[in-house]
This record gives C-alpha cells, structure tokens and sequence, in this order.
C-alpha cells in the first residue's frame, strides 16, 4: 500500500510539473482577455461589471485611471485575507497587477463608440469574452482572484451560505460605486445573469484540455466580476485546489464523486473474515 500511494504521488507531481507551462499560459492569456473584455464593456457605455462600477466611481472622485483603481481596490481586498487566513497564489497577485494593466492599455487603444447599434454588439461581446477569460484562468488553478477568495474567507468565517455573501458584497459594491458616478445599466444587468452560465460553459471546455488536475465542482459562484475561486484558498463545496464552477442562480452545484481509495486500504482483515 506504501508503494502504490508513493507511486501515485510521484505520476501526480510529475503530471503537475509537466503541465506548468500550459497552465501559466491560460493564467496570463485569460488575465489579459480579462482586463480587455471590461475594457470592451466599458467602451460599451451601457453598464458594467459590479466591482468595475466601484472601480469607475473611485476613478472619477480620485482622478486615477479605472486600471488604477482596480490594482489599488485588489491590492485592500487582498489584505482583507489576512484576518480570514486566506492563502494567496500566483494566480491571486497576478489577477490584481494584470487586468488593471490591461484595461488601461485597452481603453487608450480604443477610441469612444457614440451610435447604439454598435455599443449593444459590443457589450455582448465582452461579456462572452469575460466568460471564457473566467475560464481560461481558474483552470490553470493557479489562486482565485482576491475577490472571491474574499468571499470563500467570508462564508467560511461566518457559515453563511455562499449566495447570501456573494451577493451582500456585490449589492454594497454596486451601490457604493453607483454613488460615486459608477455606471450601471442594462450591462451590469446582463453580465450578471450571463456571467454564471458562461463561466460555467468555459471551465468545463478548459478543464478539459488537460491544464488541470481536478474534477470541476459546484459553488454558486458566478455573477461577482471574476467568476469563481480556484486553487490556494478553501472554497465552498470542495477543499483546496479544485475548479469550482460556477452556476447561473447561484445554487451550489453537485459535487464531484470522490476519488476511489486503494482497494488495500480498505480491504477487511484475514481475523475478520475468518469468524464470518
């Protein structure tokens, strides 16, 4: 039994170390479709992402470019993990520098659309691409975004239920980055009800091209601005280092069947079935 678990861990580093490469080319190639795909809505002018609205808000009080504001709003997120012992991977503090970085350089490329019948493609779009950038980096398992590990931190520390946190975060985002001229529209509204089911749609066409290790699991995350957790924090309906994918209602979703344990481990002793 030693040997078979030893032989397993080995054939699993080994897997791990060889699809490093992969997995750090979905991290960076879903980062940045990330930071241009809210760049794109924004172009859009019709409303956008929750934590993007407090972004803009922030930006137009401060002065600061919305990119800016989301490196610096990432960055206090990020320290809100201390008191929730929240572990941070790569992944988590290249979410934080990557997307605002690209949504400034996007946006100085992209000039202002004025006509409707071009911002509404536009929008659909972004909200597509957002989808598959959610994707492409949560199955690279490389750490969740600073935002939902906020959220998995909250609901661990406080047992309430990951649609009842989710959503007391977005509502108070929203409405703070409302207040301080953020843009909501039909956008927010739309990337918040497709979000979920293309986030889903995206990891499992992701996890299936072997850059991940694990079987996708269901949490109910989905209309947050970054999708759902992965690897380095302990997310809600599965331990640490599983996709969680996300769903469209926020209903946590099925679990995936554990893996089988070594027949040796569970094999009966010969005094046992010798008194049967």
């Amino acid at each position: 039994m030693g040997q078979s678990t030893i032989a397993r861990g080995a054939t699993t580093v080994k897997r791990r170390s060889t699809h490093l490469p992969r997995r750090l080319f979905q991290l960076y190639a879903g980062l940045v479709l990330y930071g241009a795909s809210s760049a794109l809505l924004l172009r859009s002018g019709l409303g956008l992402e929750p934590w993007n609205v407090l972004n803009e808000g922030l930006s137009e009080r401060t002065g600061l470019t919305i990119g800016t504001m989301s490196i610096i709003v990432g960055a206090a997120v990020l320290l809100l993990w201390i008191p929730l012992r929240q572990r941070p991977g790569l992944g988590t503090v290249s979410n934080v520098v990557v997307i605002g970085l690209v949504m400034d350089a996007t946006l100085a490329l992209l000039p202002d659309i004025g006509a409707l019948g071009s911002r509404i493609p536009l929008m659909a779009v972004a909200i597509v691409a957002n989808g598959a950038a959610t994707g492409l980096y949560l199955t690279a398992r490389l750490g969740p975004g600073p935002r939902d590990g906020l959220m998995t931190g909250l609901h661990r520390v406080t047992g309430r239920s990951i649609r009842l946190v989710r959503t007391g975060i977005e509502v108070t985002v929203v409405v703070t980055g409302f207040a301080l001229g953020g843009s909501v529209g039909v956008g927010t509204v739309a990337y918040a009800l497709a979000i979920g089911p293309l986030a889903q749609f995206f990891l499992r066409i992701f996890a299936g091209t072997g850059a991940g290790t694990g079987t996708p699991k269901g949490t109910g995350e989905g209309t947050g601005g970054e999708g759902a957790a992965g690897e380095g924090a302990k997310g809600a309906g599965g331990p640490a280092g599983t996709i969680v994918v996300a769903s469209g209602n926020g209903a946590p979703g099925p679990a995936a069947p554990a893996e089988p344990a070594d027949p040796a481990a569970v094999r009966p002793p010969k005094r046992a079935i010798l008194r049967r």
